[in-house]
């Protein structure tokens, strides 16, 4: 039995060759390596497969019916060589993920596309909510949610660090009502605000050169869903505290305006959630090396 691959190698290059000494510089071996290989080759097959002079080597007849055969190996095994590697680099499986309601809708879906679309033996199963997703007893293998998790024993990947959120109205709100000068002005207008886990998030947290200020808001709309407070928002109901990240297309081309642009609102950086290192497939590293390249670009 051939006892390895590199002596078939070798083989087959000194009888294209035709010189131990030129394979040896080729194949970064010594000649006596190379001959040694050819040595063990004879021997295994009881055989003499060159003829061999001071000056000149060449194939016996038994030499030419071997090489056609070793060389037919070769290929082969080159081409599992390569179907190994391809398959490696091959993206495929199926993902359940959770995405939060406004992101998921109008930002994510259409990355996760894309990303199909490149890899189309990924299939995803999605699930859009605002509600805390419990990743432990729900058919989820990944979230996606602002904010660090409660959960200390999550695995976070970064998605987005630098989000924050936009205090913003629509021209036409803006037209019929002022925009407000400061935060505490606040009180004089109509707050969207948004419910999760039966909470209102009403308190609405700024900072600047001169400090903190947190300011209680009211309004006569509260939602459940991001989306829908965006849509309020863009419809002129009232003033939005959002995610940069979900109003990021509206700021641009001016469905939305930033108010007290001085005041920074507080941070909400995007991460990716599993439950399990060892959940972080090179699909799911993939997945998520796309999302933060598209997220990025957007920003």
């Amino acid at each position: 039995m051939i006892r390895a691959l590199q002596d078939l190698k070798i083989f087959s290059e000194t009888a294209r060759q035709g010189s131990l000494s030129r394979v040896a510089q080729l194949l970064d071996l010594t000649p006596a390596a190379t001959s040694a290989a050819i040595k063990r080759l004879e021997a295994q097959l009881n055989t003499v497969l060159f003829v061999r002079s001071t000056r000149s080597l060449r194939l016996t007849q038994e030499g030419e019916i071997f090489l056609q055969h070793c060389n037919e190996a070769l290929n082969i095994l080159d081409d599992g060589f390569q179907a190994i590697q391809q398959g490696q680099s091959l993206l495929k499986g199926k993902l359940q993920l959770s995405l939060p309601s406004d992101l998921g809708r109008n930002r994510l879906l259409p990355i996760l596309d894309e990303f199909m679309e490149r890899h189309p033996q990924v299939s995803i199963r999605v699930q859009i909510s605002d509600r805390l997703t419990d990743i432990y007893r729900q058919p989820v293998d990944i979230v996606i949610r602002y904010g660090l998790p409660a959960d200390s024993a999550l695995i976070a990947l970064p998605l987005c660090r630098q989000n924050d959120r936009v205090l913003c109205a629509s021209p036409d709100y803006i037209a019929r009502f002022g925009a407000p000068g400061s935060p505490e002005e606040l009180a004089k207008h109509n707050c969207l605000c948004f419910m999760l886990a039966d909470a209102t998030h009403s308190r609405w947290h700024f900072q600047s050169q001169s400090g903190q200020i947190t300011v209680q808001v009211k309004g006569d709309r509260v939602a459940d869903d991001g989306e829908l407070v965006r849509r309020w928002a863009v419809a002129g109901k009232g003033i939005a505290y959002k995610s940069r990240l979900d109003i990021s297309e509206e700021l641009r081309n001016g469905q939305l305006l930033q108010l007290c642009p001085e005041w920074r609102g507080e941070e909400a950086p995007l991460n990716m959630l599993c439950a399990d290192r060892r959940q972080l497939s090179p699909l799911v590293i993939a997945l998520r090396e796309h999302l933060e390249q598209a997220l990025q670009s957007q920003q």
